[in-house]
């Protein structure tokens, strides 16, 4: 296949178009990138991929990115899923699964290289300055987004009103799924993509889903438990795996009851020691949540442990979202599907907001100004001087790192 772009034909199957603004390399090498510098995870890593493929290159429209990111939280991380959407719109199926590999490859040998560190030495490299002088160019960079997507689809009294709604249930933990399924059928009712003028883009983004209940506390134990004394065969290692995979519903931090669940109560992979020091690893990498499957594989299989966990716990969403992106074209057409993204529009930026709220105590702090500092700076240089996410995060990190004690 040529490097051109996809489109659809009528039958939903991958037709080429016009040439994309650039070749599959140029994609792969761009999502690594991404991969390398998405400290955050989950709302940060979309922000620096819409700069990055929207904004910078574009490699998909603005509606069609913000519709990927937002059907990709159906199952699994939808930073990973919304790589793959692109790639997929880019170049099919080949193009996504490359820029999916791509997007992934950076936090799985970073996790990779901290695992043997780990278990080699028990003890986990000293990177906590650094993650704290990222924490508040992460806010920042979520609050910028909010507003860029803020100032087009926040215009009218109605608008308001659904973020107003956003805002408070979310912070009420309300599930955020049923507050966008309310919003989409108030747009529906409406008929509010009609009564919009014309030049408006829709948006569709899911926020960090940190606060979305209802995930199943209960997996069948299928598997038998094993010891963490022992390695497990890469079958039983997959299986296990692709259990967890069919029920990652939300992603980032609701993963971890579950995977708990799993690895440590039902199985026995690894101790509650182990598990803990799985999660801080993960979050020392750019990557989503999900790497501590990685952390898990390496424990009971070494490198090919690590690599057969992670593709089995991706493998259930991927596939969701090739039937997703095949299709898309076809459903974005239908006037009912127009009316329900209108009305999803501004319920997301409250939601975003939402989320910016909730992870602030954790990373800006008043007895340590320096915080509040750096992320004011961090907010100025992403919305009036459009700095690149990537330089702002650099920033951050060696703030942290020589004023930790401050920060």
């Amino acid at each position: 296949m040529d490097d051109h772009a996809m489109e659809l034909s009528s039958n939903g199957s991958p037709v080429k178009t016009t040439p994309p603004m650039m070749t599959r390399l140029e994609m792969a090498l761009r999502f690594l990138k991404l991969g390398s510098i998405g400290f955050g995870g989950g709302v940060a890593v979309i922000a620096l991929m819409e700069q990055e493929c929207v904004r910078r290159r574009t490699c998909v429209e603005t509606e069609e990115f913000l519709h990927g990111v937002g059907l990709g939280q159906i199952l699994g991380p939808f930073a990973v899923n919304t790589a793959f959407f692109i790639g997929y719109r880019m170049f099919g199926l080949g193009g996504a699964l490359l820029a999916q590999a791509a997007f992934l490859a950076p936090s799985v040998s970073l996790v990779i290289g901290l695992s043997w560190l780990y278990f080699s030495f028990n003890q986990i490299p000293s990177l906590q300055g650094a993650l704290a002088g990222l924490a508040p160019v992460v806010i920042a960079l979520i609050l910028s987004a909010a507003w860029s997507m803020g100032r087009k689809s926040i215009q009218s009294t109605v608008a308001i009103a659904l973020l107003l709604v956003a805002v408070g249930g979310s912070l009420a933990r309300i599930n955020p799924v049923w507050i966008l399924a309310i919003a989409g059928v108030v747009g529906y009712l409406l008929k509010l993509d009609r009564s919009r003028s014309r030049g408006q883009a829709a948006y569709l983004i899911l926020p960090l889903p940190l606060l979305i209940k209802g995930l199943p506390h209960t997996l069948s134990a299928a598997l038998p438990a094993t010891s963490t004394l022992m390695t497990v065969g890469l079958l039983t290692l997959a299986m296990g795996f692709l259990k967890v995979g069919v029920v990652f519903f939300g992603g980032g931090f609701v993963l971890i009851p579950v995977l708990h669940q799993q690895l440590v109560t039902q199985l026995g992979w690894l101790t509650p020691q182990e598990f803990i020091d799985g999660v801080a690893i993960s979050q020392l990498t750019p990557g989503p949540m999900a790497v501590l499957a990685t952390f898990t594989g390496y424990r009971m299989a070494g490198i090919a442990g690590a690599l057969v966990a992670t593709v089995a716990l991706f493998l259930p969403a991927t596939l969701l979202m090739w039937g997703i992106s095949h299709f898309y074209q076809q459903l974005r057409q239908v006037t009912a599907v127009k009316d329900f993204l209108a009305g999803v529009n501004p319920v997301v930026v409250g939601l975003i907001l939402a989320a910016a709220i909730a992870l602030a105590p954790s990373s800006l702090h008043w007895e340590r100004p320096l915080s509040l500092v750096l992320g004011a700076i961090a907010l100025v240089l992403f919305t009036r001087f459009k700095w690149h996410p990537a330089f702002v995060l650099a920033i951050g990190a060696l703030t942290g790192t020589l004023a930790s004690a401050w920060i």
